[in-house]
């Protein structure tokens, strides 16, 4: 192994830049190239066609099939110019990742290329092999996969691919996009409701999406000579370099050539793909970055952020590097997280939580600003388990990552508008007079976006227009924080609606019924606002007593899937049966315990097999130094020393390591998957895992440099 980590080294020392060449000086001329979606359709079918089509993307009604065949036949002609062979229906199942079957457009008995409008709709992928959570048997194979239109199709490697969603033959969602599209509906219909209090015109309201992503990048060779990042994309051993982040040198420092190459190289072809890719820097760790697009409609930004994912992938192998998109891939640096920015826009292009210059629409922007933090307060612990994982729990709460307590930054201005209006309770409103000033609400068009501060220790902090979500892993499909934060906002819009409905009926003024219910939610809200340091003890604490859920672990974290008020609010909005729900806990606790079992073999593996040899190697040798100098009469204590410290350190790990694979055997038994979850937890991760690799560190320090077998933090980081 050793002989492997010197050939990677040489291997980084003769690597040569890979020139890129943009197809144009300009991003207009190739932008959305490989993309057919509504506008490519807009101009390429017919009027009555295109009708058609939009009325069902608008409405989420169904395609009928001479209009599917038509659209069929354009695509067909369309991706074949573009080169592809083949298509699939390209779908995210519950792993976690995308998946696809491709089908040839070639037909053997006629000679030609067919592709009909019953293939773009619809196909039936085997479904036994994904994850279901006991919902499909292993028997029962059939699943189905339907277009979503309001994606845009694209061709990727000669293959033309169909958003789709999918799932099961008895109808129960096998993915993260159906739940999606059925929240996305739902805070449609009720912020539609509630801005008709303010503009009878409004007619729809979509949730939009920016997801910045942040990435490791390594190069490929001591990337592939690091076992546990091959088998599980984190550093399960590593002692931490001289020269880390501490210098903050690397944050939007100049881009190391090699990866600006690499960068340049996958936003061309995340651009041909319509993949509005917008901002790209370093981050703060060593070799971390950050790519950022363009706000789009939430459904259209997740399935641009996970084929997104894939091309980096690609692209990254290309350049003869590694893109690692795990939360915590090496001790004591960054994590890496997507930062969901989230925002609500009407038909008519409005933000709705942009405060304005008028003072109605401040009161509309306070409508759905209050309510979004109500909706974070009564569904904390949902939330949380939107963004549980086994890699997310290494993250949250180290290096600028957000604790796992939820709470709400929202900055000292508009704290204190809220606070005015809470307190503000007793005043009286002659006709004539102007409310709004009474109320301070004329103040809000001062807030900017630069006024509004930001708080890196706050999972869920209003950035000025919008939410920051910054609780999301890196490695996690959006989709399902998404659901959860579109469910929780319409049912808290929709409670709003009905509470000031309520207000109106026994006569009081609109304005006033408004303001009212803002007031009960501002004062019932105020627990889970926070504008502090979310590290410190003092915060612990104070949430404590504000009863906020502080749950550090997966396992325990998802339980807020199956309480009554999660599975009330799925089943209120049709998003999910409490069938589905218990399916899915069930497939993330699955997750877990394979993750945190991966690691543990891993770490057996490397410290049997690399570690020890290793170690016993250089201690022979040693304590052939030390017979040599008592040979000669040469003091030889300080030797002994470091003989019995490397010793006392491979006991640690010999040990360490056998009885983590006896509990392992043991744990394995547990047929409960929940109890499996919580024991591998408890009795692998955090009684073992610290323990074997401080030990297995701590050698590293004492083992001979030239013989030591795994890339060191020093060169996995810092080379490229």
């Amino acid at each position: 192994m050793a002989i492997l980590r010197f050939k990677a080294l040489e291997l980084v020392q003769n690597r040569k830049r890979i020139e890129v060449h943009p197809p144009s000086s300009k991003i207009s001329d190739y932008y959305s190239i490989n993309a057919f979606g509504i506008k490519q359709m807009k101009y390429t079918l017919s009027p009555d066609i295109f009708e058609k089509v939009d009325y069902a993307v608008q409405k989420g009604k169904p395609i009928d099939n001479n209009t599917a065949d038509a659209i069929a036949s354009v695509v067909k002609i369309w991706a074949l110019e573009k080169g592809a062979t083949h298509y699939t229906h390209w779908f995210q199942p519950l792993t976690g990742s995308t998946a696809e079957k491709h089908d040839a457009f070639y037909d053997v008995e006629s000679e030609l290329e067919h592709f009909k409008g019953s293939a773009l709709v619809q196909q039936e992928p085997d479904a036994s092999s994904f994850p279901s959570g006991g919902i499909r048997s292993t028997f029962e194979a059939r699943g189905y996969t339907a277009w979503d239109p309001s994606s845009p199709m694209f061709v990727l490697n000669n293959t033309l691919c169909i958003p789709t969603v999918f799932v099961s033959y008895t109808g129960e969602a096998l993915d993260y996009k159906a739940p999606l599209l059925k929240a996305n509906e739902a805070i449609n219909k009720a912020a539609t409701k509630v801005c008709r209090f303010f503009d009878r015109n409004v007619s729809s309201v979509h949730a939009y999406l920016g997801c910045e992503q942040e990435y490791f990048v390594l190069d490929r060779a001591l990337y592939t000579a690091r076992p546990d990042l091959v088998m599980g994309s984190r550093t399960v051993f590593g002692h931490n370099p001289a020269r880390g982040q501490q210098l903050d040198d690397h944050y939007f420092g100049s881009i190391p050539p090699r990866i600006y190459d690499f960068m340049q190289d996958f936003e061309i072809e995340c651009l041909k793909l319509g993949i509005p890719v917008r901002t790209r820097h370093n981050e703060v760790a060593p070799s971390q970055f950050e790519v950022a697009p363009s706000f789009e409609e939430i459904n259209i930004a997740t399935d641009h952020n996970q084929l997104m994912m894939d091309v980096m992938e690609r692209v990254s192998l290309k350049h003869n590097l590694k893109v690692i998109f795990h939360e915590k891939p090496f001790a004591g640096l960054n994590g890496s997280g997507k930062h969901n920015n989230w925002s609500l826009i009407t038909n008519d292009g409005v933000n709705l939580f942009q405060p304005s210059s008028s003072a109605r629409e401040n009161l509309q922007f306070l409508s759905f600003f209050v309510c979004t933090i109500k909706a974070v307060h009564e569904h904390a612990g949902l939330l949380r388990a939107s963004v549980a994982s086994a890699g997310n729990d290494y993250r949250l709460g180290g290096q600028e990552a957000p604790p796992a307590i939820f709470s709400v930054f929202i900055g000292k201005q508009l704290t204190d508008v809220l606070d005015e209006l809470e307190h503000n309770g007793n005043i009286k409103v002659k006709k004539g007079d102007n409310m709004y000033v009474k109320l301070g609400i004329d103040k809000i068009p001062s807030i900017i976006q630069d006024n509004t501060d930001r708080n890196r220790t706050s999972p869920f902090a209003f950035t000025g227009n919008k939410f920051e979500f910054r609780a999301v892993g890196a490695d996690s499909n959006v989709a399902a924080p998404m659901t959860v934060l579109n469910l929780a906002v319409a049912d808290q819009l929709n409670k709003f609606t009905s509470a000031v409905e309520k207000e109106i009926d026994n006569g009081m003024e609109r304005r006033l019924a408004i303001i009212k219910i803002l007031r009960e939610y501002i004062k019932t809200s105020k627990p889970v606002r926070f504008e502090g340091d979310g590290y410190s003890e003092e915060w612990i604490k104070e949430a404590a007593k504000r009863n906020l859920p502080n749950v550090k672990d997966t396992p325990r974290a998802l339980k807020a899937y199956l309480n009554k008020k999660s599975i009330q609010l799925y089943k209120k909005y049709h998003v999910c049966s409490e069938r589905e729900m218990q399916a899915r806990h069930e497939i993330l606790l699955e997750n877990y315990i394979l993750k945190i079992q991966i690691e543990a073999r891993i770490m057996g593996d490397l410290a049997l097999n690399h570690i020890i040899p290793t170690a016993v190697a250089y201690q022979n040798k040693l304590i052939a130094n030390a017979n040599g100098l008592k040979g000669l009469g040469i003091d030889n204590g300080a030797v002994i020393t470091t003989i019995k410290e490397i010793s006392k350190h491979l006991e640690e790990v010999k040990v360490g390591v056998y009885e983590m694979i006896e509990e392992r055997k043991r744990i394995n038994k547990i047929e409960d998957v929940e109890e499996r979850a919580l024991a591998y937890c408890d009795d692998i991760k955090v009684k073992y895992f610290e323990r074997i690799r401080y030990a297995v560190d701590k050698l590293e320090l004492y083992v001979d440099s030239e013989e030591w077998p795994l890339p060191k933090y020093r060169e996995l980081l810092f080379l490229r």
